[in-house]
């Protein structure tokens, strides 16, 4: 409906006022709030992130998503191991000493046989800027003729150092003993060391080193991948479940059937009819993603370490624990008994030993049932036990019933 002029100018008179109040409220309403509460604001993101803390522990866990290629391999797709042996030359009279390592100045001799040096009878070498070395290295899958590779070196002899020293060509064999690589190079020797007058300073291994690309393939390793029209996935651990997950990915992106599962750790896949499309096949295969089962629950022990390992699939029961320490303390005094004046006797040394065997009794505590890792870690820390005790105690529970998991022993 159409309004005059001068009722529209008293009508924008009232709102506008109005509407110029309400923003004003709107904008500086928190700012004067923020002014008169200056941690109004840090409280307020402080409840918020505990929030999303509180939600992100309540929310139960779901499996993690993982590609195939972190859990499993193709068959025959590896590396083989190469190994050599030869000598590393101009050290710094660090290297063998020929009267302990008596192959080094043997091996020196086959070297200069092969270059046409022939030394007189009787002549025994007593070098000390060599050391005879062993030589390996891993051959890559699929590596051709002409690509280098990286090689490790280790003193087979009583050498001090490899520092500064030099391999000469060396074969490096395969199981079957032909060559696939020779290796030939400068040392790099990641530590230093030095010694005088009795007294030695020495920083990581002398005794071995790497030759970074040292080594030069000579012949290839031949693959049957891609034969008969199939290949065959390793997985990395027997999981039947982890199986089934990964044919269901399989299947769901290259359709029905392309996937088979044999047992808990193998599984085939049937490849595309062109060998063309071998290669990127395999890659679509290796990136797809699923989600795998829970593990089984497992207790890695390392009784050489003390290191204690759980996994989050393992639960403990409710039981009751004791737990003491026994010390065994053992103090040698030397006594030295000395004989009267011009007795014609000796000065005669002897040990006085004292043995003392302290028992810590421990209370008995009772732990509570816990179905999450937290819970197991919770209850495992109110024994206040350090991880060689844990090792003991783990397998005492094992034995109870009271430990819901596989113990491992390394």
């Amino acid at each position: 409906m159409f309004r005059p002029a001068a009722e529209s100018l008293s009508i924008s008179r009232v709102l506008l006022p109005e509407a110029w109040r309400l923003l004003r409220l709107v904008l500086l309403g928190p700012l004067r709030l923020l002014r008169a509460h200056p941690h109004w604001l840090l409280d307020l993101l402080a409840w918020a992130g505990v929030a999303a803390a509180v939600v992100s522990l309540c929310t139960p866990l779901s499996a993690q998503a993982a590609r195939i290629k972190e859990v499993a391999q193709v068959q025959g797709v590896r590396s083989n191991a190469l190994t050599g042996f030869g000598l590393v030359f101009g050290l710094d009279g660090t290297g063998d000493q020929s009267t302990q390592a008596p192959f080094t100045p043997q091996a020196l001799n086959a070297f200069l046989q092969q270059h046409g040096i022939t030394l007189p009878p009787g002549v025994t070498m007593q070098p000390r800027n060599l050391a005879a070395v062993v030589v390996t290295a891993d051959l890559p899958p699929f590596a051709q003729p002409g690509q280098r590779i990286d090689v490790t070196v280790s003193s087979a002899g009583n050498a001090k150092s490899l520092r500064g020293g030099t391999l000469l060509g060396t074969a490096l064999r395969g199981a079957d003993g032909e060559i696939y690589a020779l290796a030939q190079g400068n040392l790099v020797v990641g530590g230093a060391g030095a010694s005088a007058g009795g007294s030695k300073v020495q920083i990581n291994h002398l005794s071995s080193g790497r030759v970074p690309e040292g080594g030069t393939v000579e012949r290839a390793v031949p693959t049957a991948f891609g034969r008969g029209g199939q290949l065959q996935l390793d997985l990395r651990s027997s999981d039947f479940a982890t199986a089934r997950a990964v044919v269901d990915a399989i299947n769901r992106a290259k359709g029905a059937g392309t996937a088979q599962a044999v047992d808990g750790r193998v599984v085939r896949v049937r490849l595309p009819a062109d060998p063309a499309q071998h290669v990127a096949f395999l890659a679509d295969v290796e990136n797809l993603e699923f989600r795998g089962e829970r593990p089984a629950a497992r207790v890695v022990l390392n009784a050489r370490t003390g290191s204690v390992v759980i996994n989050e699939a393992v639960t403990l029961g409710t039981c009751a624990v004791a737990h003491g320490a026994l010390t065994v303390t053992v103090n040698a005094t030397p006594v030295i008994s000395q004989p009267a004046p011009l007795s014609q006797g000796q000065t005669v040394q002897t040990e006085k030993a004292d043995i003392a065997i302290t028992q810590q009794g421990g209370a008995l505590m009772q732990l509570p049932a816990g179905a999450k890792l937290a819970d197991v870690v919770r209850a495992l820390n109110t024994l206040g036990a350090t991880p060689q005790d844990l090792l003991a105690i783990l397998q005492a529970m094992k034995n109870a019933g009271a430990l819901n998991a596989e113990i491992e022993v390394i």
